[in-house]
């Protein structure tokens, strides 16, 4: 994005001290939030956040030291958006992983830093020929983001076409913790999963997920609110959701960190993820002139 568009934007949604595009990494061009309660960061393209930081806490999102900012690529941190699809397409796996809703460029629709204590955005994204060619259906997708003591996002995906379409999907949350294995994730206890590392076998979880190798899994049919209890940082990070009944952990542990090119070796130890997610079971059907909410409030406590 060039200076002049970036200055536009600015001239349009910003508001100085408190909410500023400029050119981030890439130059991609992100917005900069600060408030009385936080500050944060998300990246157009993707409609991605990058960073949240409450006052007087550590970072509470994760963004890899090796993540690429180039066009058509993902962003490996933050809290990417996987839509129309979760993983691998579920019939085509030349198709991209997880879709294609984070690697577009979206659209500023409007911003709010009015406020001292809360600043919401919003980013919107619909069907091209580009889309359509890897996904045939009409679509229109907002991203509202709120800063304040919390995070909240929110994925509204509605159909304006003619017919429904079936869709899966996640908010691919990366958090940022002291060590993984003193971490320990509650909330998800007596609940069944598909263990994708030991070819999607279903089990159930006994007490709270604990980190010893690598974690990949799609918790079925829940929408409880899950804290992540870090012991390095001595915090917790909780995750409540809405419009969702799956939820995503994984950490790639130490072979599959080294495998992937935008992942550092030793990174691992630095981030889990807790996925707001419509996985496995969780499939959603949305009627034409109907919409469906993913969201997810992240707080410290």
């Amino acid at each position: 994005m060039s200076e002049a568009e970036v200055h536009l934007l600015n001239e349009r949604f910003g508001a100085p001290g408190r909410l500023v595009f400029s050119a981030g990494p890439g130059g991609f061009p992100v917005a900069e939030i600060s408030n009385d309660h936080a500050t944060a960061t998300v990246a157009l393209h993707g409609a991605q956040p990058l960073a949240f930081q409450p006052r007087g806490q550590a970072p509470v999102l994760w963004v890899s030291r090796q993540a690429a900012f180039a066009p058509g690529k993902a962003i490996r941190g933050g809290i990417p958006i996987c839509w129309p699809w979760f993983g691998p397409h579920p019939s085509d796996p030349a198709k991209p992983s997880h879709g294609f809703a984070r690697t577009r460029p979206w659209r500023v629709l409007q911003a709010d830093a009015a406020s001292g204590s809360e600043t919401t955005l919003r980013l919107g994204l619909s069907d091209d020929e580009a889309t359509r060619a890897l996904w045939p259906h009409r679509f229109e997708l907002e991203l509202l983001v709120s800063v304040g003591r919390e995070l909240q996002v929110t994925l509204v995906a509605r159909n304006p076409g003619p017919e429904p379409f079936t869709c899966t999907g996640a908010l691919h949350s990366y958090f940022a913790v002291g060590d993984v294995p003193a971490v320990a994730i509650h909330g998800l206890d007596g609940c069944d999963y598909l263990d994708q590392i030991d070819g999607h076998r279903r089990k159930t979880q006994a007490g709270a997920v604990t980190f010893a190798g690598e974690v990949d899994r799609i918790y079925l049919d829940t929408d409880a609110t899950c804290t992540i209890e870090d012991g390095a940082l001595g915090r917790r990070i909780e995750v409540a959701k809405r419009g969702s009944r799956a939820t995503v952990v994984w950490n790639p542990w130490v072979e599959k960190a080294r495998r992937l090119s935008d992942f550092g070796d030793d990174e691992y130890r630095g981030m889990v993820c807790v996925e707001t997610a419509n996985a496995g079971e969780d499939v959603v059907t949305v009627p034409p002139g109907g919409e469906h909410q993913l969201a997810a409030m992240i707080g410290v406590r």
